[in-house]
């Protein structure tokens, strides 16, 4: 698949869904999707530092999924604690810096520990910068912001989209123009509500542990053929 490097999106935010579908589909356990999603993840964040690509934010885990199964929800933070102990092990031949949004302070304390050590350990690096959304949820981050604001101190608060984008998990990154989500579902499920209002949206049949580096190409060159016009004519 040829893209046009010179035109390629500053940031892409990607939802990684159907793990537990690729998982049933293929006759597995739901954790076994889960990991395997994580592997995919992981390839994909080499391929798209390799690409070019400077900002990429992955919803890995939402304010929502805590409902579900609790042996499902411990499973998933056991891969969380893997990837992050593989991310302080690799981190000096690794190219990227890692970071994540969402509400830490209701992760468990070693896992917090644990990004704290991974954001500190890549923050120098060079390549692409990727965040990891983790107990995640736009409505949230909001009202989180709000809550930053006017707890700030700051005398005579004028309120403008300028002012409370510095208070969003990670300000100063710029808006994704690209949004990709994965397993045929067509909805934002709570992803970057504030930063998404002029994404351009790709809706991807593939359930995620299939998502292939050709897949991300071909989702790339879809978004260099639109006319992004920003409520203009």
């Amino acid at each position: 698949m040829n893209i046009d490097m010179s035109n390629l999106p500053e940031h892409i935010g990607i939802i990684m869904d159907g793990n537990r579908r690729w998982a049933k589909a293929n006759g597995f356990s739901k954790i076994k999707g889960h990991r395997e999603g994580a592997n995919t993840l992981k390839r994909l964040v080499e391929d798209a530092n390799k690409l070019g690509i400077k900002y990429l934010t992955v919803y890995a885990f939402s304010t929502e999924n805590w409902k579900r199964e609790e042996s499902e929800v411990k499973e998933i933070m056991n891969l969380l604690r893997e990837f992050l102990t593989e991310c302080e092990r690799n981190y000096a031949k690794e190219d990227y810096v890692v970071n994540f949004i969402g509400d830490s302070k209701g992760l468990a304390q070693d896992i917090q520990d644990k990004m704290c050590s991974v954001i500190e350990k890549t923050k120098n690096k060079k390549g692409l910068h990727l965040y990891i959304a983790i107990n995640y949820g736009g409505r949230d981050e909001i009202i989180r912001a709000v809550r930053r604001l006017f707890e700030s101190g700051e005398n005579n608060i004028e309120i403008t989209e300028q002012k409370l984008s510095e208070y969003l998990d990670a300000s100063g990154v710029p808006d994704p123009e690209f949004i990709i989500r994965t397993s045929g579902e067509m909805r934002i499920s709570n992803f970057l509500t504030w930063q998404s209002v002029y994404s351009e949206f790709y809706f991807s049949d593939k359930y995620w542990p299939d998502f292939s580096i050709d897949d991300f190409k071909l989702a790339i060159s879809d978004f260099q053929h639109r006319n992004r016009r920003f409520g203009g004519i």
